[in-house]
């Protein structure tokens, strides 16, 4: 009897698993939400940019699964607390207001990879619905920061931090539900994965 090896949980399991390769995919998805924060559009009316790292943030945490996602996300804010101008606009540090957002990701990252390896980035709708809990995680965290930070209520925190991106998180979420799904599949044609 054939022992059949266990089925990746997410994409970056399709990788064998090498403490080197583990460490490149750890260090490349920081590196993915470093990038991803340059592309930055400053809003007048409120300290927060919109970007494209809540998108990079929630792929990287399902393609990596919890921990290699929450250690990327760990690796991110460390690196830009440490100098590295890499947060979004060239920022870097702590005292931004928007540095809830950050700490934020962290937890999403944790979050929607251990949901994601239970299979939820096969289909759109699960997709969709994970990326959801996740841009709720980072807004819970980043909108709270953003009150304390900058002594507002809650209903302007709100309206600086989260209803200006609701659009755009929509449009990153259909394109999340497309592409990880269709990633998916790309692998079981290349027989990579079942």
């Amino acid at each position: 009897m054939a022992i059949a090896a266990p089925q990746p949980r997410v994409l970056a399991d399709v990788v064998p698993r090498t403490w080197v390769r583990q460490l490149v995919l750890v260090v490349g998805g920081a590196a993915f939400v470093g990038i991803s924060a340059q592309i930055a559009i400053p809003l007048p009316f409120t300290p927060v940019p919109l970007t494209l790292q809540t998108f990079a943030v929630l792929l990287t945490g399902a393609a990596l699964g919890s921990m290699r996602g929450a250690l990327a996300m760990v690796v991110y804010a460390a690196v830009g607390m440490a100098g590295v101008p890499w947060f979004a606009q060239g920022s870097s540090g702590y005292a931004a207001p928007s540095f809830g957002y950050i700490l934020g990701f962290v937890v999403a990252a944790f979050i929607v990879g251990r949901i994601a390896e239970g299979g939820a980035t096969r289909s759109p709708a699960r997709t969709a619905g994970l990326m959801v809990v996740g841009n709720l995680v980072i807004y819970a965290i980043g909108v709270t920061w953003l009150k304390f930070a900058l002594g507002v209520d809650v209903g302007t925190a709100i309206a600086l931090g989260l209803t200006p991106f609701l659009i755009g998180d929509a449009i990153k979420i259909a394109a999340a539900a497309g592409l990880l799904p269709l990633t998916w599949r790309g692998l079981r044609k290349a027989g990579l994965t079942d």
